[in-house]
């Protein structure tokens, strides 16, 4: 990918993000995600010189790879995917700057272990399934709130710091918009408690998603496309 397409791509979002964070409010801010797991270390590397600056992976090793061999740039690194309570080390140890895949109180209590053996904090987001899909990891939508409360009072490593989800996995918008829907009152209730992220919307509908609310959308494709 070259300086002008990844300039391209990336003015194309910023300018699709900016239409449908107006219609919310001026005020409304949306951080952009730059989801690398398909893409080189040069195509990273191009994209952080057109711009962009969050980046997130999602495996362990991949995002260790890429953070080591871009160690120059202050890359804002965020971890997506979903992790196995044997990697937990290793990815406190890459340090990101968000993990947004926290899917249970079991996980979040184990990482939480790991992080005081080593007396390190982290900043996360608890994963919710929201469209409720045997496919798709996170808590019960009716459970979240609660969930979030006991990871914040019982795991005082886990910093966090909001909630993700991953949009229905349906041609259905209204389905999709229901979906995020649930997440953003989810997070409304969870804004006294120090919720700051609602991470919901990807390539395919991160417009959508932010008209339902959400302030930091994770694109991949788009944003990496030759």
């Amino acid at each position: 990918m070259n300086k002008q397409l990844a300039t391209k791509n990336l003015d194309d979002i910023i300018t699709r993000v900016e239409g449908a964070r107006l219609k919310i409010s001026e005020h409304h801010i949306v951080k952009i995600i730059g989801i690398s797991k398909y893409s080189e270390v040069n195509d990273v590397a191009t994209l952080y010189e057109a711009g962009q600056r969050a980046f997130g992976e999602n495996k362990v090793q991949d995002l260790k790879t890429k953070s080591d061999e871009l160690d120059e740039l202050p890359i804002e690194w965020h971890f997506v995917g979903r992790l196995q309570k044997n990697k937990i080390n290793n990815l406190i140890d890459i340090k990101p700057s968000l993990v947004q895949s926290l899917d249970s109180l079991d996980l979040a209590q184990e990482f939480n272990k790991k992080l005081e053996a080593k007396d390190k904090k982290i900043n996360a987001l608890l994963q919710i399934n929201s469209a409720n899909e045997d496919s798709k990891t996170g808590v019960n939508p009716e459970e979240a709130v609660s969930i979030y409360k006991e990871i914040l009072d019982t795991c005082p490593n886990i910093r966090l710091k909001g909630v993700m989800s991953i949009g229905a996995h349906v041609e259905d918008e209204k389905i999709i918009k229901d979906s995020f829907k649930t997440t953003k009152k989810i997070y409304d209730e969870l804004v006294p408690f120090g919720a700051k992220y609602c991470s919901m919307g990807m390539s395919s509908d991160y417009e959508l998603a932010i008209a339902c609310g959400s302030n930091m959308i994770r694109v991949g494709s788009t944003l990496f496309k030759d």
